[in-house]
């Protein structure tokens, strides 16, 4: 499966500019920038007159480059779970998941049944990627792209492909380049899609006649054919929880690549607190302050995480699937 969206912006743990805003610089002087140029313009057709005048008006982003070069410590672009429940997860953004999917029921409907998922896991993606639609970004992209392309560091060759797309998803949808607006990482829109990705993905879903990245409808449904074409299972589950010994776990390797038979993890002493239907489960460590908490995760798991590799950023979104249909539980018995 293509690695899906890298790093993506999470609302909650974006970092101040650092009091250094994007700087001029001249990425033309570059060599490497020659050569991407002289690539477009023999791959795609593009023409170099527009290619140099775009990336002539791009700045050096200091902020973003210093994310991956090693500036930052580890969890600064994913997020350590203690930010995920402070963050994503409290009383407020809670609340706004439950009114979310009152106000959007009717396409988030549409979207079960069109690609037979769960509504409140779309919720759940929404709610971690940009606070339900309210924040996607305040990176210009070109800057970003710019600037992660042709500056040394760790994922240089990946942020160099996507300033690629980035190029051509300007071409093919008519967007301005000098405008658009997302994560650190070129993220955007309401379901934060690097530049390939919205050209793999994106899609026109309330009917306007436009794929706009932005549009929560779209949004919607780009989350629910992603789910769909990597293998979710309707009310199929996702995670429970498990019982172990003590506050703290250590004992088996977790994380979502692991992979354990039920007798084994009760061999070590942890068991499901409810009936766990698959044979296999992998073993999902959250770290909270004064205690863990260890979960078995199911297929269904998976698919979470092959939008953003991270246990931590999957599990935020089962729990606020999980409250959103508690809620829904709820309100259904005061008409019973």
């Amino acid at each position: 499966m293509l690695r899906i969206i890298f790093s993506l912006l999470l609302p909650f743990i974006l970092l101040a500019n650092d009091d250094r805003p994007p700087i001029t610089y001249d990425f033309l002087s570059h060599k490497q920038t020659q050569q991407f140029i002289q690539k477009m313009a023999k791959k795609h057709g593009f023409e170099s007159t527009y290619l140099k005048r775009v990336l002539g008006h791009a700045k050096l982003d200091r902020d973003t480059l210093a994310r991956y070069t090693g500036k930052y410590k580890k969890n600064t672009t994913v997020g350590t779970w203690q930010r995920f429940k402070a963050h994503v997860l409290d009383a407020d953004s809670l609340s706004k998941a439950v009114r979310f999917k009152e106000k959007y029921a009717k396409v988030l409907k549409k979207a079960e049944h069109d690609y037979h998922v769960d509504a409140e896991y779309i919720v759940g993606f929404i709610g971690v990627e940009s606070k339900f639609g309210e924040y996607s970004g305040d990176y210009r992209l070109l800057d970003s792209l710019a600037t992660l392309a042709f500056q040394k560091n760790r994922m240089q060759k990946f942020f160099k492909s996507e300033l690629e797309h980035f190029f051509l998803m300007c071409r093919e949808e008519g967007f301005d380049p000098y405008t658009l607006k997302g994560s650190f990482a070129g993220a955007m829109g309401v379901v934060q899609q690097m530049p390939s990705i919205y050209r793999k993905y994106g899609m026109d879903y309330n009917g306007d006649r436009r794929k706009d990245p932005w549009s929560v409808e779209d949004g919607i449904g780009i989350i629910a054919r992603f789910m769909h074409n990597n293998g979710w299972k309707q009310d199929a589950q996702v995670a429970i929880r498990a019982d172990f010994k003590g506050k703290r776990y250590k004992g088996l390797k977790t994380g979502y690549r692991t992979s354990y038979t039920l007798s084994k993890l009760r061999d070590f002493s942890i068991t499901p607190r409810t009936h766990y239907t698959f044979r296999k489960a992998q073993l999902i460590q959250l770290t909270d302050k004064d205690f863990d908490e260890l979960w078995l995760a199911a297929p269904n798991f998976k698919v979470l995480v092959r939008y953003n590799p991270s246990s931590n950023y999957a599990m935020a979104i089962h729990k606020i699937a999980q409250h959103v249909k508690g809620s829904d539980n709820f309100f259904q018995t005061l008409f019973d």
